[in-house]
């Protein structure tokens, strides 16, 4: 007799091959070059997983871990469901203890500026979404592709940065580095 899984099960066994399958393209479209031919320098630069610290790892692969949570305005957990803010906020307190402040305008306080030619994966991205400056914020995967909540009725899910409704809407960017995490919440080794 075959064991029938529960839709629950299968519903988060899904979501995990999805979050493999999401983190699998973003990772090896930027190890894999456009071109065979490669530069002297080129050869020289460290890979994709060298370049970027074990805390950026993680928090991207924590952001994707949520892909497919409902979108809820003001919502802080993944049960009840997230918002952008409450999204960005969560990945950072799990993935690296950084207690962000709870609105996407106050993240966007935080950190230092980054312009867009100098984005990388781990980078806070905000947008005028409600007619007001940062007003929505997401997470930079690399590639023009970020993380994010996006609206009510929704779920959370990776998008193109050069779609043309995210390029008109695009505010800016924030770097976390030399952010400390929050001694209350800092994970313990």
């Amino acid at each position: 007799m075959q064991k029938v899984k529960s839709p629950r099960k299968a519903s988060l066994l899904s979501r995990k091959v999805l979050v493999q399958a999401i983190t699998a393209m973003t990772l090896s479209s930027a190890l894999i070059p456009v071109s065979t031919a490669v530069r002297a320098d080129e050869l020289e630069k460290p890979g994709l997983l060298q370049r970027y610290t074990v805390n950026i790892q993680d928090l991207v692969i924590k952001g994707l871990e949520f892909v497919g949570v409902p979108y809820r305005r003001g919502g802080n957990t993944v049960e009840s469901g997230l918002d952008c803010s409450g999204f960005t906020r969560l990945v950072f307190l799990d993935s690296n203890g950084i207690d962000l402040p709870r609105t996407a305008a106050e993240q966007s306080q935080v950190g230092t500026k980054v312009s867009a030619e100098e984005l990388k994966p781990g980078d806070l991205v905000f947008f005028n979404t409600m007619r007001r400056a940062y007003s929505h914020v997401g997470i930079y995967l690399g590639n023009n592709q970020f993380v994010h909540a996006p609206k009510p009725g929704a779920e959370i899910r990776v998008e193109n940065m050069q779609q043309s409704y995210w390029v008109s809407k695009y505010n800016g960017a924030r770097r976390l580095d030399g952010v400390s995490a929050a001694p209350s919440r800092a994970l313990s080794f």
